[in-house]
């Protein structure tokens, strides 16, 4: 057969078991109604009474935009001058920043992510991921003949610093570059966080092995609007202050995700180094390829979040704030009830998700597909079952625990 595609490419066809579950529990609530169904798939923020969420103080001043704004071009293929400040400020709020830096608008935090992959490694060069991570990272690399390895996101309960360094250590000898992701606060799939302590030691580190060759840490914050300490959320951003010049810093900020815009996509990379220079090369290289790649961002959701961040703040922050608790009482209960039933999952500590702890393929395989024929629906991902809190009401995540073990225990 003819071969149309480049040479170099993985022409599998692609399997979303997100949405493959998703569509699942869809048909399920069809047939036996919202009542009878569990759906813990969905990565959305959903209310009490099972409706996606869709903030009123986003979309009440989203709706007063002109149409000739709407249907405008944005200013630049960078982003509007206005989003690029203003999505800087709302980055690091508080936070005591000290690094030069730049913001590039893109289509939602996936696409900051895939930008800086893009433009930062070469085919044939390796990326590094957690071994529990969304998984679009390894999509991204692999679709650009990239490799992937992954260091042990825990050790125990906490984040395991010894297989993050061993990991880096072995790409840049091998290499003599590192780009490392990591998703924190609030990680996609467990909910983990890192400490201050743990983050001063990966600043440390990224310094050490920057003396052998450029080190770049992309730093996804898709889900930090949503931490249970707001007020502190960014602290940990001032650590960056210390890098190294060998040493930048992407961060990858997702307005679909901080302003429940999840279908209209709108992000950032900001870009944060030592120098101007070095900020301004990784720039340019992402200008360039904004413009060859989606070209533009739409203009009203870029106005948008400006407005919001600014002069609708008091009205956002009243409503986020409302479901971020929500959120925060749906995760006590759950973990409250699985440390109650044994039911053993990675440490959470804020966020959208919890995921369970199965680190036997097979047996991760079995659970969750007993589940399904129980009508709870959830996503697998490595190493265990993701539990989508921010989409459950406190009625569902009731029992929800007790419910998963006695599945489990038949299996065993």
């Amino acid at each position: 057969m003819t071969r149309f595609i480049r040479n170099h490419v993985d022409d599998t066809p692609i399997v979303d078991n997100v949405f493959a579950v998703v569509d699942l529990a869809k048909k399920a609530k069809a047939q036996l109604g919202e009542a009878a169904v569990v759906d813990a798939t969905i990565g959305a923020l959903y209310d009490e009474s099972g409706q996606l969420v869709a903030f009123r103080s986003v979309y009440r001043p989203y709706n007063e935009i002109e149409s000739k704004i709407k249907a405008n071009y944005a200013e630049s293929f960078s982003g509007n001058p206005d989003f690029r400040k203003q999505v800087y400020n709302w980055v690091v709020q508080q936070a005591d920043m000290r690094l030069a830096h730049s913001t590039i608008a893109t289509p939602g935090g996936s696409g900051a992510v895939s930008t800086t992959i893009n433009n930062i490694l070469d085919q044939g060069e390796t990326l590094i991921i957690p071994d529990i991570a969304w998984g679009s990272y390894r999509l991204m690399a692999t679709m650009n003949n990239m490799d992937v390895e992954t260091y042990n996101l825990f050790e125990g309960d906490h984040f395991n610093i010894a297989s993050f360094k061993e990991v880096c250590k072995s790409v840049m000898d091998k290499q003599k570059k590192v780009l490392v992701i990591i998703n924190d606060p609030c990680h996609n799939p467990t909910g983990y966080s890192l400490s201050q302590e743990e983050w001063e030691e990966v600043v440390m580190f990224l310094n050490e092995i920057g003396e052998q060759g450029p080190v770049v840490m992309l730093n996804d914050i898709a889900y930090i609007d949503y931490s249970y300490d707001f007020k502190n959320s960014r602290n940990y951003l001032e650590t960056f202050n210390a890098i190294s010049d060998n040493v930048a810093i992407v961060v990858a900020f997702s307005s679909s995700k901080t302003l429940t815009a999840y279908g209209l996509r709108c992000g950032a990379a900001v870009i944060m180094a030592q120098s101007d220079e070095s900020v301004r090369q990784i720039e340019i290289v992402m200008e360039k390829s904004a413009r060859a790649i989606w070209s533009n961002i739409p203009n009203a959701a870029m106005e948008n979040l400006v407005y919001v961040t600014t002069e609708g703040l008091n009205d956002y922050l009243e409503e986020k704030d409302y479901f971020v608790s929500l959120l925060e009482e749906r995760s006590k209960i759950f973990l409250k009830e699985a440390k109650e039933v044994g039911l053993k999952h990675y440490p959470y500590k804020e966020g959208f998700f919890v995921t369970l702890k199965i680190e036997d393929k097979d047996l991760c395989t079995k659970l969750h597909e007993a589940c399904m024929k129980e009508h709870i629906y959830t996503v697998q991902v490595n190493k265990g079952i993701r539990i989508a809190l921010c989409s459950l009401s406190i009625e569902k995540t009731k029992g929800l625990a007790k419910r998963i073990k006695e599945i489990f225990d038949t299996l065993s």
